[in-house]
């Protein structure tokens, strides 16, 4: 047991290792994920509307939207917890947040999540080479996911693109008419919620409070389950990792592109993946151009969370759960068609991680405040303009 980890985000090597257990401990996570998700709709569509109405009202603005996004996944330091609270926020029975405002909270949490492997490369700072390796590496991903917010944001703005497409496909996938989507475990997790809606009852009077609670205690359970989903995966998969990447790393891009899919849905963790390829990197083992195209999958590979937390939602508002996720899958895939084809347009991400590691490794103070400044100062600053222009 590692003694940086707290010890109630640590599953015991035993059931990482052992078929039968790892099996049964993926499930049964799986099923606490989903309930966090279903217990989230349930507890919006007691709050009523009052509450979460500044929120929405604030969300309006698609660049506020955007830096809740950013912020809210570099908190948690998990894109997976913020797009299925996402989702959970869409499908809420009443009141639920609206599409159009979901969409640019989507992206941000693409651009959040990747502080992991920024902070992760920091690690290098000892040795100026192997910093500069490792930091370019780490920060094409930053620069990759906001060229791509540059890119579909306006586009969204404009033409409603995402929504639109991803409205369609929900529809094939829920039924025509505006059938509604039957999750196959609703009884269980309904079942399953019981318990926790009574225990809460039972301790506090107000509905309302007990709703609030039950806001924190699911968000709680999606971030539990994820965490430890993903501990699970990384101790049985490290090896088979390590040995998929390693092998893929030489291959055509395209090759690239889906073992980083590949690896991040096995994971349930685009942070694993790339935070895997920045000592890599550092040790001079893979180039950023071998790297890169890995990166990419990733971010197509971390949205297959989203789509099993769209399992969970019922009710008449199901089907804008199932839209979000796939907004967020079409979001990723439109930026790798948009972006990584045409080499000229490829090389701005590159170019600006290299000229960005350049001046980090001459000024290791550099590193701290892009970290500082563009994951937690930008979304800080937006937020109280926004409040104060407001």
């Amino acid at each position: 047991m590692r003694a940086t980890a707290p010890p109630i985000l640590e599953i015991p090597s035993a059931v990482a290792t052992h078929p039968l257990a790892r099996m049964v401990a993926v499930v049964a996570l799986l099923f606490i994920f989903l309930l966090g998700v279903n217990g989230l709709g349930d507890a919006l569509k007691s709050l009523g509307g009052g509450m979460i109405d500044s929120f929405f009202t604030a969300t309006r603005n698609p660049f506020m939207g955007l830096m809740v996004g950013i912020l809210a996944t570099t908190l948690v330091q998990s894109s997976s917890v913020t797009t299925s609270l996402i989702v959970g926020l869409v499908a809420a029975p009443e009141n639920p947040l609206p599409i159009a405002n979901a969409v640019p909270m989507i992206m941000g949490a693409n651009i959040g999540t990747t502080v992991t492997n920024t902070v992760v490369s920091i690690a290098h700072m000892g040795r100026k080479q192997e910093f500069y390796r490792a930091f370019s590496v780490a920060t094409c991903h930053d620069f990759f996911n906001y060229m791509a917010v540059a890119i579909l944001l306006p586009l969204e703005m404009a033409t409603g693109y995402l929504q639109r497409s991803a409205t369609a496909i929900s529809s094939l996938l829920t039924g025509l008419g505006g059938m509604e989507y039957d999750s196959p475990i609703k009884g269980a997790l309904k079942a399953a919620l019981q318990p926790i809606k009574g225990a809460i009852q039972a301790v506090v009077d107000s509905e309302r409070l007990q709703a609030i609670i039950l806001i924190l205690v699911s968000a709680g359970l999606i971030y539990l389950a994820l965490m430890l989903l993903v501990q699970v995966m990384r101790r049985a998969m490290r090896s088979r990792v390590e040995v998929i990447v390693s092998r893929g790393l030489h291959k055509a891009p395209a090759i690239g592109i889906f073992l980083g899919i590949l690896v991040t849905a096995m994971v349930q963790s685009s942070s694993i993946t790339t935070s895997l390829l920045v000592p890599l990197a550092g040790a001079g083992i893979i180039t950023l151009s071998q790297a890169f195209p890995i990166t990419i999958g990733a971010n197509i590979g971390t949205t297959v969370t989203a789509l099993l937390a769209a399992l969970a939602v019922t009710g008449p508002n199901a089907r804008w759960g199932i839209t979000i996720a796939l907004v967020h899958l079409l979001f990723n895939m439109s930026a790798t068609l948009l972006i990584y084809p045409t080499e000229r347009i490829r090389r701005i991400p590159l170019t600006a991680a290299r000229r960005l590691a350049a001046v980090a490794v001459r000024s290791r103070k550099w590193a701290f405040l892009y970290v500082v400044i563009l994951f937690y100062g930008l979304p800080a600053l937006f937020a109280v303009l926004n409040r104060l222009i407001g």
